[in-house]
């Protein structure tokens, strides 16, 4: 009962500090005119969201981190070194994004990073996490918990982790196209790897971690208040970047980088579907399909956003449902 409410009120905290956050937020990012640039790759019924805010990951970022620091000041969570490398993952790829998306509003066009600098920066935060975490007494193994297999990869553990950082971070940047699409998915995911690491035990500090999902899931679906459609703020890179790396950094420290990869799963197609299309137009100069992620494919066929994001958002549920049966139950 103890942990239920401990989760209850973790979330319940992180959403109405969101919440709040984002009516002073919103009309401050208009005032300084922090809005998304119009691209011309947008569909027809995109035109209308040129002039939304963007940078609104700042509205489930800093009050997560904002609650984290008054528990851990009141003494309600306790600090560990995992913990504090989940929150360097979640906050070096928020300014990273940050940066980003200040540029793209600078120069009043859709080019923030390149992409090269872009990749420089995740990775360089990327290594610095896997020293920190190694440091801190972590193996260079997987687990396979639901068969009880242990799979040792040795040096080739620092390009897995590198990988899996790298690539989440950039997978839930991909899928943030509509409106509440990667802040639904989130809630899903962050709320599995919430049970997920407080079901991980033998590991220092995860109880904590459990928290921080907890706060986190609670402070996006204060942001998804905002940002369902019709959107009035986008979570730029700023969010989309942190979400998906801090995900990423939750399974590697609990453990559970394969459950990682249902829990992710459509974070992973939406992925794999723009790699295709990229590759078919490089090698073959002909589309697979009618535009890139595949969200915009079904727009391109006539479906409409929102049922887009239902279906989506029905998958990720079902993905996540299953990663919470594998990891913690059986």
């Amino acid at each position: 009962m103890l942990v239920l409410t401990k989760a209850v009120l973790a979330m319940m905290i992180g959403f109405i500090i969101a919440v709040l956050f984002g009516l002073f937020l919103i009309p401050l990012l208009k005032k300084i005119n922090f809005k998304q640039s119009e691209s011309t790759y947008l569909q027809k019924t995109h035109k209308s969201k040129a002039g939304t805010p963007t940078m609104g990951g700042i509205i489930f970022i800093l009050p997560t981190i904002l609650t984290i620091f008054i528990l851990l000041f009141m003494g309600k969570i306790e600090f560990s070194d995992n913990l504090l490398i989940v929150l360097f993952v979640f906050i070096s790829y928020g300014l990273l994004g940050f940066i980003d998306d200040f540029l793209i509003i600078k120069r009043g066009n859709n080019i923030g990073l390149t992409e090269v600098q872009k990749l420089i920066g995740q990775i360089l935060i990327a290594i610095v996490f896997f020293f920190i975490y190694m440091k801190s007494g972590a193996s260079s193994t997987i687990e396979i918990h639901t068969f009880n297999v242990t799979i040792n990869l040795g040096w080739f553990y620092f390009i897995f982790i590198l990988f899996m950082l790298v690539a989440s971070s950039n997978a839930v940047n991909i899928t943030d196209g509509l409106d509440g699409l990667a802040g639904g998915l989130s809630v899903m995911a962050f709320l599995a790897f919430a049970l997920i690491s407080w079901n991980a035990r033998a590991i220092t500090g995860t109880e904590d971690i459990a928290i921080l999902c907890f706060v986190l899931v609670g402070s996006i679906l204060g942001f998804l208040v905002y940002n369902t459609h019709p959107a009035k703020v986008f979570m730029g890179d700023t969010g989309s970047l942190a979400l998906g790396a801090t995900l990423a950094s939750v399974a590697i420290i609990t453990k559970h980088e394969l459950t990682f990869i249902v829990v992710s799963g459509v974070f992973i197609f939406e992925t794999l579907v723009s790699i295709i299309q990229i590759i078919s137009m490089v090698a073959f100069r002909r589309k697979v399909f009618l535009m890139t992620p595949f969200h915009h494919h079904l727009e391109k066929l006539g479906w409409d956003e929102r049922d887009i994001v239902k279906l989506f958002w029905v998958i990720g549920l079902i993905l996540s449902m299953m990663a919470i049966t594998f990891g913690v139950w059986i």
